[in-house]
């Protein structure tokens, strides 16, 4: 594997101390089979790859969106630790082309397969975990997974992020949402503007942007992911709600 794996190490911004759990998170059972030789396969380290991804991720939206419920962490997780996107992060740093896989498999695209390159990701991710611990693989993953939550959060809606935040807000809350630039980062021709915006039983959210507008926009954007996650979470509720012979209980 050689130079190969270790452009996958800067690319992740993590060199390994035993080169050995690299190289089995990166050997798929069929390249197993077919050696005469003693070879471990990923499948082991995909187990334990896959509760440490979910455990950082939980992590992170945890801790970055305080106001936001379980049902509504639970339904933002589940769209990004799946096995699209973990096999989209897994072809972005080509561990496809650096598998190790059987004749058959590789015969029959293998190397492109949704599932192998999601198990990749998460054997990776694991084995990351046994050579240095915990705090390094979050930060492996959490550098991975960034561009998700911004992407998430960028969803287009048929509105612009304001206006719909406002309509949400006055139809669910009756409340109106303020916005303030609370804050700006950067050289001047290269400034970055802080806005936050405040939705009274929601909270205040911020978001980043190039123009002071752009910042508003960003944290109505982030806002509404928290509201049409609180919408989801409150659905969940009613959906669960014991029925009794008079109707559900109030």
């Amino acid at each position: 594997m050689g130079s190969r794996t270790t452009l996958l190490e800067e690319h992740i911004d993590y060199h390994f101390k035993d080169r050995a759990l690299l190289e089995e998170a990166l050997t798929h059972a069929s390249f197993r089979n077919e050696s005469s030789d003693e070879v471990r396969d990923y499948e082991r380290l995909e187990f334990l790859g896959d509760a440490v991804v979910e455990l950082v991720v939980s992590d992170m939206l945890f801790q970055r969106f305080p106001m936001l419920r379980e049902g509504g962490l639970t339904q933002m997780r589940a769209r990004l630790v799946n096995a699209k996107t973990l096999a989209q992060l897994a072809d972005d740093l080509k561990l496809g082309e650096l598998a190790r896989v059987g004749v058959g498999e590789e015969r029959s695209g293998g190397r492109n397969r949704t599932s192998i390159l999601s198990n990749l990701f998460e054997a990776l991710i694991a084995a990351v975990f046994l050579d240095s611990g915990y705090s390094d693989a979050h930060r492996v993953v959490a550098a991975l997974i960034e561009p998700q939550i911004v992407a998430l959060l960028a969803e287009p809606t048929t509105k612009d992020a304001k206006s719909s935040l406002q309509e949400w807000a006055q139809d669910r809350l009756s409340v109106t949402p303020t916005y303030s630039i609370v804050d700006t980062i950067g050289p001047q021709h290269e400034a970055q503007f802080i806005a936050a915006v405040h939705v009274q039983g929601l909270g205040t959210i911020q978001g980043t942007g190039g123009s002071k507008k752009a910042a508003e926009q960003a944290a109505a954007a982030e806002a509404m992911v928290l509201g049409r996650a609180a919408d989801a979470a409150a659905a969940c509720d009613d959906a669960q709600a014991p029925v009794t012979a008079e109707g559900p209980q109030s």
